[in-house]
């Protein structure tokens, strides 16, 4: 069985059962070099489960890997050689310093990048000889991040590698994962952040109980939804419904938060419509927001069930 020559991974019909349960199934994607890949999905969707088996960590039950081209399956330590990861419960022993850290995981490797490279490529050289134990969340996991990078992998999984990290230290994280595509590598970064996954992927693959139900790049993807744009305002004196949902090109409406919020298959109209009523009955627009369809949107029309609340399938972990 031979890969696409350009993908970077490959998986064709991945399954992974625990008992009765199945928490992967037939799952097929592809990352193609210079890509940035995400599989978003909420907790317990099954993309641990698919990281760990695609890195050897996990045996699979069924279904092809393929990483640089070679089969991991049946070549699973010349497969990984060119893979670095990142993984969600990653931990150092308390008192090592990154300094020692970096060099201990580039002599398992023929081929590494120069600690102090990596430690100047992501800010720790001022914390190079302080203990793991001392670094703040954000400095830890661009620690493992440097870690992943050691071997001068050709393609990164990253799962999670955001969680648990403060807006700033998120930021910071995701520009690196920017530079890492800017750099030539290929990325598989599982999250169940939608805006990180908006923001950072040239596609998604998304997640629901174990199944791959869509893919596509972000915009694409949001393109497919039939949800239509919303508005939410309030205006000094009440609208009564009737009014409301005479305004051009509404479809629907429901009361919000002291306002309304309504749905409207043209933006410009209905806000048209808006003003001009406002003008007429000498009331005041007070507050007015455009809400487009996103991919929240999107997991709620695939699956009839809000992201948030979507349950957990996976028994072991994800």
């Amino acid at each position: 069985m031979v890969a696409p020559p350009t993908a970077s991974l490959s998986v064709r019909e991945l399954t992974k059962r625990y008992h009765a349960i199945d928490a992967v199934r037939g799952v097929s994607f592809a990352v193609a070099p210079g890509e940035i890949f995400g599989l978003l999905g909420p907790n317990g969707a099954g993309k641990t489960t698919i990281i760990e088996s695609v890195l050897g960590l996990r045996q699979s039950d069924s279904g092809s890997i393929f990483l640089n081209g070679i089969d991991a399956q049946a070549q699973p330590v010349q497969a990984r050689r060119a893979v670095g990861a990142q993984l969600q419960f990653a931990a150092l022993q308390d008192k090592i310093t990154p300094r020692q850290a970096l060099k201990c995981f580039a002599a398992f490797y023929p081929e590494s990048t120069p600690a102090e490279k990596l430690l100047a490529q992501f800010s720790l050289t001022e914390k190079a000889d302080v203990t793991f134990d001392s670094l703040s969340g954000g400095q830890k996991q661009r620690l493992f991040l440097a870690l992943a990078l050691v071997n001068q992998p050709r393609l990164l999984i990253l799962d999670e590698p955001t969680a648990g990290l403060d807006p700033q230290s998120r930021r910071e994280l995701h520009g690196l994962i920017r530079q890492l595509k800017s750099d030539g590598r290929s990325v598989l970064l599982s999250t169940h952040s939608l805006d990180e996954a908006h923001q950072l992927c040239d596609r998604i693959g998304i997640l629901h109980t174990g199944r791959l139900i869509a893919t596509g790049t972000p915009d694409e993807l949001i393109s497919r939804s039939s949800t239509k744009p919303r508005l939410t305002f309030r205006v000094a004196q009440p609208l009564d419904a009737a009014v409301v949902g005479a305004l051009p090109a509404v479809t629907a409406r429901q009361p919000h938060h002291g306002g309304w919020m309504i749905s409207t298959s043209d933006v410009n109209r209905t806000i048209s419509g808006l003003v001009q009523t406002m003008a007429e009955n000498g009331n005041e627009l007070i507050d007015l927001q455009i809400h487009r369809p996103s991919l929240e949107d999107v997991f709620l029309e695939l699956t009839g069930r809000d992201w948030t609340h979507s349950p957990s399938t996976d028994p072991v972990r994800d």
